[in-house]
């Protein structure tokens, strides 16, 4: 049976969360292990100082009191035999674009769940006022979901989908925008001169993919995948030239 680890940084409770157990579950037997209160914003922080707690709330359903990070480590470590099928992360309360993906406990669980090799998967909903509205994200979900585990994707894998505020116009494989960073962390602030991004100065030159930010506000649902490896290529040539100048003896 084909098996889906759902965890997020909202809490237990979130709607974003729900959302996701009620469209996901006649594809897979879903293991939901999320926190037991909102954990936005910790990053990929993990508990260390303070024993973990799972308590069962019914069958497949648990809460810790730890990170979202600590979530997959856990679930994977205590409940599996064989690793699950997908990590599924979210839906966020709120889009993770830019450098806000660095802060994002959502994104990095799913993160820590392709660092062991199991195919991830974090969404987020973007909003401009509150409440933030769960429409047409939990379906565009379930398509992307059943599709990647038709495709039997595997390993290393972690996609960032960011969902727009207004009705989905398609998608757009994009690229993290870095350039600028959005106002309020996880909202899209209405403001007109966000709209404004064919001229976008953070789109820079000798790449035809969209940032995520620009898909987003275009009403695009935007799909960035995610690597492990964050090293500097060009960086790392330019500073072999610049250490061979230095004296030797060091």
């Amino acid at each position: 049976m084909t098996v889906i680890l759902l965890t997020n940084d909202d809490g237990i409770e979130a709607e974003g969360l729900r959302a996701l157990e009620k469209v996901l579950g006649d594809l897979a037997r879903l293991v939901i292990v999320a926190p037991d209160r909102e954990r936005s914003a910790v990053s990929h922080g993990l508990t260390i100082h303070t024993p973990l707690e799972l308590k069962e709330l019914g069958p497949d359903r648990y809460v810790l009191n730890g990170t979202p990070a600590d979530c997959v480590i856990y679930a994977i470590q205590h409940l599996f035999n064989v690793f699950p099928d997908m990590v599924v992360s979210g839906i966020n309360h709120g889009a993770n674009l830019g450098d806000d993906v660095m802060y994002s406990g959502t994104v990095a669980a799913a993160r820590e769940a392709s660092r062991h090799g199991i195919p991830s998967v974090a969404l987020s909903q973007a909003y401009d006022d509150r409440p933030v509205q769960f429409k047409e994200g939990p379906a565009y979900a379930r398509e992307l979901i059943s599709t990647l585990l038709g495709e039997k994707a595997n390993g290393e894998f972690c996609l960032n989908v960011n969902f727009p505020v207004r009705k989905i116009r398609g998608t757009r494989i994009t690229r993290q925008g870095c350039a600028q960073h959005i106002p309020h962390f996880n909202s899209l602030d209405f403001n007109p001169q966000y709209r404004l991004l064919p001229q976008s100065p953070e789109e820079p030159g000798g790449t035809d993919l969209w940032s995520d930010r620009k898909a987003v506000i275009n009403q695009y649902v935007s799909i960035t995948p995610m690597q492990r490896d964050q090293t500097d290529y060009g960086a790392a040539r330019a500073l072999e030239s610049t250490v061979g100048k230095m004296k030797a003896g060091f």
